[in-house]
């Protein structure tokens, strides 16, 4: 067979198009089904009571008269759930998921779920959560990690010891974990440096900002299992969660995925699956939950708040030495900040020989942390690439000559410890110094160009596929990957390849946990490479079955027969040969249904390097920033749909200028979040982001077949040091403190001529 090498040819008919997404009717027309647009018969409407205390212990929980309310037809707390296991560094995830669903003895967060109920309305489940009463005791609060790593600040979990790389025991702590990654000798390398240069930056929570709420239908059988509606970028991640917060097998439990609107990382937890099955079995009718915005703001994930110190050591040549770097990570109320993959990140574009990173766990009293798009990523990065443009200032180098001088190349050592593979990061950066942006003149006062180098490790995990092949020609491709950003097609392509058939033939669709096996969730840009692997292997299975079909039906060995370009042939017979069609349509003739499969779970996924150029225009007088032109570069191995890239870069690009600029959660001095809104949580709106041009690099990653990266991640992380790098330029003052808001900058730069305002 020579399929393996049809599929590995340079010149590609399906991979690198741009045909219309598979999915895309439905979309356009709604007829595209979410979460929120289940209906059941006799279903009834959930709520969930918030605790309106950022720290309170729960004295105690009266839900008498919620339950004697004429439409009410069930109320949960936590006494429905089984007791998690005792949580200390090695059991986080019982208590971190299973006591964020309901609050176990106190409240870690304003938003914290207490109680819920089920009733006959929407306006009457509301209703009934005015009737529960819960009694507090309020107590002191923190919102903010370095705040709560100081002597004496309230302690979230008494119970806690945590073991540090140094042996030490921490007890009444509100460090989760600390992780220590290093290499090299620090003391030489430093002592090597004619230039040591070392900053402290913040940055604060900011959501994913998703369109669509979090959601779930459940529907308790009396058999015993229960069935989940949800949008969730993992059903199978949610089934497994749902399953352990219940005490039940995953066997009894059923996700069906509904189509999601955005998620970014914030879409992995559960949240209300859990609490609408105990609802649904207590009641014995369906029940479905959907959460108001402000509930999506103080009850679901944000990303980290963070505090990094970096020191970076140089030569007078721009040669880096060494490099150390302490970082603290906000988790919010239940451990699980992104430590290791800001690990990874911190300082993976650059070829360091001598470097040692600490980074810290910290607990505090806001809603549990999740995912955001390269999680930990921007945190470190924003703080690694600011420096190192005021080391090439200090040096009087060119910023991106400095990043060239040190780029990390196939067999450099990333911080966390990781050999590289083929990377591209040294490609990105010729690219931008190639590009016209760069070469461009920027003129008048009060402008400045930025530019950022970003990464993401990219994740895998296992992912199946199940190819049926129709006696037309066509066909049918199940998955187990949640569609975000278009994958249906990019799998479909890959399969298409393969076959040697149009993309249009492909009909893919997503699974659910009864009809096709495990596969991980939807997100580390995962999903091109795992699924395309699993595609890939699918589409060689059927190749393979309709050789040895075309072998029994020309009465031939099998070894005389060849599947090349959508044909099967005989290798020196050219009179013995069928289409992919023709073939198809004789399978009852030779023996029946062709069902390719794959279940894979590959390892090389394959490091993405990004880079933001940015040309800003600083009002001085408001300290307004206006982008004026923003490049997007980044290498992602190879674009299945350039289109879907391009519209991946472009997405994490302006999520990123909206961290840069507006977007933080605004603590109030209650401890509550004060912008739980829309209308108060500064999102980037399309006043606010240019035309951002997507420049695709493309270094094959060798551990697929088709060279594929992940595409959806690294985009996001250069944005912040970018900006505030163009900010310098424009007006002389460098920021450290995120996000770098009117009022913010404005300061700095009446700070810097020394008004008083």
């Amino acid at each position: 067979m020579t399929n393996s090498a049809t599929a590995k040819q340079s010149s590609y008919k399906v991979i690198g198009t741009r045909p219309i997404r598979h999915d895309g009717v439905d979309k356009v027309t709604g007829r595209a089904q979410y979460g929120a647009d289940i209906n059941l018969p006799g279903m009834l409407h959930g709520k969930v009571l918030r605790s309106p205390h950022p720290h309170a212990k729960i004295k105690s929980i009266d839900t008498s008269k919620a339950e004697s309310h004429p439409n009410v037809r069930a109320v949960a707390t936590s006494n429905d759930l089984p007791i998690p296991c005792p949580v200390g560094r090695g059991n986080v995830f019982p208590l971190g998921v299973s006591d964020n669903i309901f609050a176990r003895g106190k409240v870690l967060y304003k938003g914290h779920a207490v109680a819920a109920v089920a009733a006959t309305s929407a306006l009457a489940a509301e209703e009934a959560l005015s009737l529960i009463k819960v009694e507090y005791e309020p107590m002191p609060w923190v919102t903010d990690a370095e705040e709560a790593i100081e002597p004496g600040a309230p302690v979230l979990h008494e119970h806690w010891t945590t073991d540090d790389p140094s042996g030490q025991v921490l007890a009444d702590t509100n460090i989760a974990s600390h992780e220590q990654h290093a290499f090299g000798d620090l003391v030489k390398g430093f002592g090597e440096a004619d230039l040591i240069l070392e900053r402290e930056y913040k940055s604060s929570s900011v959501h994913q900002g998703y369109i669509e709420p979090q959601n779930a239908t459940a529907s308790w059988s009396p058999d015993g299992r229960v069935t989940i509606w949800c949008s969730s970028q993992g059903h199978f991640y949610i089934q497994m969660q749902t399953a352990q917060i219940l005490g039940l097998p995953v066997s009894r439990i059923r996700i069906v995925p509904m189509e999601i609107g955005g998620g970014f990382g914030g879409k992995l937890s559960a949240y209300l699956e859990p609490v609408a099955a105990v609802l649904s079995k207590k009641s014995g009718n369906p029940v479905k939950m959907t959460m108001s915005r402000p509930e999506v703001f103080e009850s679901t994930g944000p990303t980290c708040g963070s505090k990094v110190s970096v020191k970076i050591g140089v030569t007078k040549e721009g040669r880096i030495t060494a490099a150390k770097a302490v970082y603290f990570f906000e988790a919010g109320a239940f451990p699980g900040a992104p430590l290791s993959a800001a690990a990874a990140a911190i300082f993976a574009p650059y070829n360091i020989e001598n470097m040692q990173v600490d980074a810290y766990d910290v607990v505090d009293n806001k809603p549990k942390t999740a995912a955001y798009r390269a999680p930990g990523a921007p945190n470190v990065i924003w703080a690694v690439e600011n420096l190192m443009d005021e080391i090439a200032e200090h040096l009087s180098i060119e910023p991106m000559q400095l990043r060239l001088l040190n780029v990390a190349i196939e067999g450099t050592r990333r911080s966390d410890g990781v050999k590289n593979l083929l990377i591209g990061a040294k490609e990105v950066m010729e690219t931008v110094v190639a590009h016209s942006h760069y070469k461009a003149p920027l003129e008048g006062k009060n402008k400045g160009r930025g530019v950022s180098m970003g990464f993401c490790r990219n994740n895998t995990g296992p992912a199946c596929v199940v190819a049926n092949v129709f006696n037309d020609g066509t066909v049918s491709l199940l998955e187990g990957s949640v569609d975000i950003g278009g994958s249906r097609s990019a799998i479909a392509q890959q399969l298409a390849e393969v076959l040697g058939i149009p993309v249009e033939d492909v009909h893919p669709s997503i699974g659910d946990t009864d009809e096709i096996g495990f596969t991980s969730p939807t997100g580390g840009s995962s999903v091109a490479y795992k699924s395309g692997i699993a595609a890939y292997e699918a589409a060689l299975d059927v190749c393979e079955q309709l050789t040895k079909r075309a072998a029994i039906l020309w009465e031939v060995d099998e070894g005389e027969v060849e599947y090349v370009d959508g044909l099967v042939r005989h290798k020196s017979d050219p009179e013995l040969s069928l289409t992919f069609k023709e073939m198809a349509a004789k399978m009852p003739e030779t023996g029946g249904p062709v069902v390719g499969t794959a279940n894979v779970n590959p390892t090389r996924s394959g490091a993405s390097y990004s880079a933001h150029l940015v040309d800003v225009e600083v009002d001085p007088e408001t300290g307004k920033v206006d982008i004026l032109r923003f490049t997007a570069f980044q290498d992602v191995g190879k674009a299945i749909h350039p289109s879907y890239v391009e519209g991946q870069i472009q997405g994490g690009s302006s999520q990123g200028i909206g961290w840069a600029l507006n977007e933080e959660y605004y603590m109030g001095l209650d401890g509550k979040m004060a912008n739980f809104t829309l209308l108060d949580y500064r999102m980037p709106t399309a006043l606010d982001v240019p035309m951002i041009e997507p420049v695709i690099v493309e270094v094959p990653n060798p551990g697929h077949p088709f060279g594929v990266r992940g595409a959806g991640e690294a985009n996001i992380a250069p944005a912040l040091a970018a900006i505030a790098n163009a900010i310098n330029k424009a007006t002389g003052v460098r920021l450290r403190n995120l996000p770098m808001s009117p009022a913010v900058v404005l300061k700095a730069i009446q700070d810097k001529n020394g008004i008083v305002s």
